[in-house]
């Protein structure tokens, strides 16, 4: 993912949440619980976003019945959400210094 474009926080927490496959209400939930209750996804947004990374080949139709969809990384997005990983503590590492200038 090098010419890829950075992930939003929301993209980034639905790979995050779909290390386990789920279906919508369980990653609302998920997200809740990784996150610490910080970030609120509402459906609309979740939904939009899955469309999205179906659309980009990161995640896919695990299972289907008549109520639920159930998605699942592919190998493609758990790739994607481990490059992004590294990118962010890329970003926190280098903003250490600003840590050190408090002390």
């Amino acid at each position: 993912m090098p010419d890829a474009q950075p992930m939003t926080e929301a993209m980034y927490y639905v790979l995050l949440a779909l290390r386990t496959p789920a279906h919508g209400y369980g990653l609302l939930g998920r997200i809740r619980e990784i996150s610490g209750g910080r970030l609120e996804m509402g459906p609309g947004t979740l939904y939009g976003i899955l469309t999205r990374l179906k659309k980009e080949g990161l995640i896919e139709l695990a299972a289907e019945d008549e109520r639920r969809k159930t998605y699942a990384l592919t190998e493609s997005g758990r790739r994607a959400l481990l490059e992004e990983y590294a990118r962010l503590s890329r970003l926190v590492r280098d903003g250490a210094a600003l840590k050190e200038e408090e002390t």
